[in-house]
């Protein structure tokens, strides 16, 4: 405690009556000002008397009374324009709320201007006329100016995993986490920038943000991995702020366990914006000339494969944000990047993710009013699903977070009401704000101005993300779902998707249909091959193309290729095998064959005692026998039918 901290500062006349001087005294000068700060933006509303009113005289809780009065301070100093403003902001919010209050009253729904990218087509989207190819070759112009940023603020709870969810194994191949697989990513887009470029001193930044959950066990994860091959100073963390909690729809503050704490809640992934700009890291990013910001989400694997691309439409469209969506099944509980046109003011129309409980009674009210219903020629919504993956030009990204705002979303308050009179809660509630409303402050600080799309993906391709628990995940597949969200399940879309790569670039091999999908644990998985197509091999379709030819693989295959100067020809493979080769070296794989053991996936027995990140899978991989091809030292080498290496220079 600091007590007698703040003596020197006389207790302001407006405060008399409220606060003793000797209380006052014991506060620091940040204490004293938080407080007068809250009692003063209180006057006539009366909603904070629980927390200023009937202190007891100085000599008892002095120590409480510092406490609360510096985690006021804390509150004060994270959230622009202070507590005052939170307050403020959540009557109008929680009034609106009780009230029952539509935003979208005034907004007639559109699907909005996109493209739609299909990976193994050579033919151009009807509508816009740019083929995958296109796409990717556009984007890959633009690799030297981007940055990352990785959200990554929950725990694994809902899998069943009491750690972070990016220290998790993608596969049990090569047993890479989410987040080395990322870092991975964005150092091979950095290698090829090099390249491509000829300027080696191309940084590709990656912020990653973090949570009070997560922040001491993802800077750990960083250490133990030696950064993952990150430089210093390449990657750097933002910890996202919890704001007060409330008690009531009069945004009274919510009370800990004892009168002298302030209860906080986590104010949601919409912060990342206001801590890019806050951490000086838009200010950086604009003097190294960033042009777009990539966000990603912690455990979607399969999302990389649609950065280039999307990368490449946002250049080609001059968007200034660009949502990578999905093709959505009407009704489906997920949100969709909708335009809605403002019914007299122009200025105020957007185009934003709108969740699905909101996009059915929106639709209801236009059109033929059928709601959120399916187009009879695909069978799909036509308004595409959000993946929360975001593609944001830098020229207008600036300008909004330097506006009024500083980079706060819009935000919303979402209270569980005790009963039909809508004033008292459930348990304390929060105001939260989602990453993917920033188009809210786009188009306040731009208005009609501001040009937003989108980039739609087929799902195999870009979208299987790890959320659920086998438990979960095995109601989900009874129930009749055939995407789970399990580990096994984004695992076993992982192999499925580099299955049709390479099928697409000649290879002969069987892609796992839904009706070829085995039951591991409950969950359906693909049988094989299991195929990992490492980032240091190929992050476009061109290089996959240009670097496999011929080849033959098993269904009961494993192969995991890594390395830029790699070339794979005339592969017959049965078994498992493993090629990864370093920087500056070629090498030509041709005509090897492989006859092994393999790799073979193990049911975990029930109630067997195994760890949390094993139990969430279900099943464990035994790895029999498999031939590995390591070559690290740089040269120009060719690998035989029987796996001799040659250095041929």
């Amino acid at each position: 405690s600091t007590a007698s901290a703040g003596a020197d500062t006389a207790l302001p006349s407006a405060l008399e009556g409220i606060i003793s001087a000797d209380n006052w005294a014991l506060l620091s000068p940040r204490g004293q000002a938080a407080l007068q700060n809250l009692i003063e933006g209180d006057a006539g509303i009366n909603a904070q008397t629980h927390v200023y009113a009937d202190w007891p005289a100085a000599g008892t809780d002095d120590d409480g009374k510092i406490r609360l009065t510096e985690k006021l301070a804390d509150l004060d100093a994270s959230y622009p324009g202070g507590l005052t403003a939170y307050l403020g902001k959540a009557r109008v919010l929680l009034k609106e709320s009780a009230d029952g209050t539509n935003p979208f009253s005034d907004f007639e729904a559109s699907v909005p201007e996109g493209e739609n990218l299909v990976y193994d087509t050579l033919e151009p989207d009807d509508h816009t006329g740019m083929t995958f190819t296109e796409a990717e070759q556009t984007g890959l112009t633009g690799i030297d100016s981007v940055a990352f940023v990785l959200v990554a603020g929950g725990l694994g709870e809902r899998l069943g995993y009491s750690g972070i969810k990016l220290s998790l194994e993608t596969n049990l191949v090569t047993n890479k986490s989410y987040l080395a697989m990322y870092a991975r990513y964005i150092q091979a887009m950095q290698r090829m920038a090099h390249v491509k470029t000829g300027r080696k001193e191309v940084r590709i930044p990656l912020v990653i943000m973090t949570s009070g959950d997560t922040d001491a066990p993802t800077r750990k994860l960083l250490e133990d991995n030696d950064n993952f091959g990150f430089e210093a100073g390449q990657i750097s963390i933002v910890c996202q702020d919890k704001v007060a909690a409330l008690k009531d729809s009069m945004a009274g503050l919510s009370l800990g366990d004892s009168r002298w704490d302030v209860e906080t809640k986590p104010h949601g992934h919409g912060d990342v914006h206001h801590l890019l700009l806050r951490e000086g890291h838009i200010d950086r990013w604009e003097k190294e000339g960033k042009k777009h910001v990539v966000f990603l989400q912690d455990t979607n694997a399969l999302i990389i494969n649609s950065v280039l691309p999307a990368l490449g439409v946002s250049i080609a469209k001059k968007f200034d944000m660009n949502s990578i969506t999905i093709p959505r099944l009407a009704g489906e509980a997920a949100g969709a990047i909708t335009r809605l046109e403002h019914n007299s003011d122009p200025e105020k129309s957007l185009t934003i993710n709108v969740e699905y409980n909101q996009l059915d009674p929106l639709l209801k009210t236009q059109g033929d009013r059928k709601g959120d219903v399916a187009d009879p020629a695909t069978g799909y919504s036509p308004y595409p699903g959000n993946s929360n993956i975001l593609v944001i030009g830098m020229d207008a990204y600036a300008k909004t977070l330097r506006g009024e705002d500083q980079g706060v979303v819009v935000e919303f308050v979402n209270p569980k009401y005790k009963d039909s009179t809508r004033t008292e809660f459930k348990k304390p509630t929060r105001l939260e704000c989602m990453m993917q409303d920033i188009p809210k402050l786009f188009q306040k600080e731009m208005g009609s101005d501001v040009n937003i799309g989108f980039t739609n993906f087929d799902r195999w391709f870009s979208f299987s993300p790890a959320k659920n628990s086998l438990e979960s995940g095995i109601e989900a597949v009874q129930g009749g779902s055939n995407a789970p969200g399990t580990m096994s399940s984004a695992e076993s879309d992982k192999y499925i998707q580099n299955q049709r790569k390479l099928k697409f670039a000649g290879v002969d091999l069987k892609v796992s249909e839904e009706e070829d999908l085995v039951p591991i644990a409950g969950i359906p998985v693909t049988p094989g091959p299991r195929i990992i197509i490492c980032p240091g091999f190929a992050i476009s379709q061109e290089e996959i193309m240009n670097k496999i030819e011929g080849c033959k693989i098993t269904e009961r295959s494993s192969l995991v290729l890594e390395g830029e100067g790699l070339t794979v020809k005339n592969l017959d493979l049965d078994g498992a095998l493993i090629i990864r080769t370093g920087h500056d070296c070629s090498v030509l794989v041709d005509g090897l064959v492989v006859r092994n053991k393999g790799y073979e996936v193990e049911e975990i027995p029930e109630g067997a005692d195994v760890p949390e990140e094993v139990g969430i899978r279900g099943y464990t991989m035994k790895k029999h026998e498999a031939m590995e091809i390591i070559i690290d030292e740089p040269g120009k080498y060719v690998v035989d039918k029987d796996g001799n290496v040659e250095n041929i220079m």
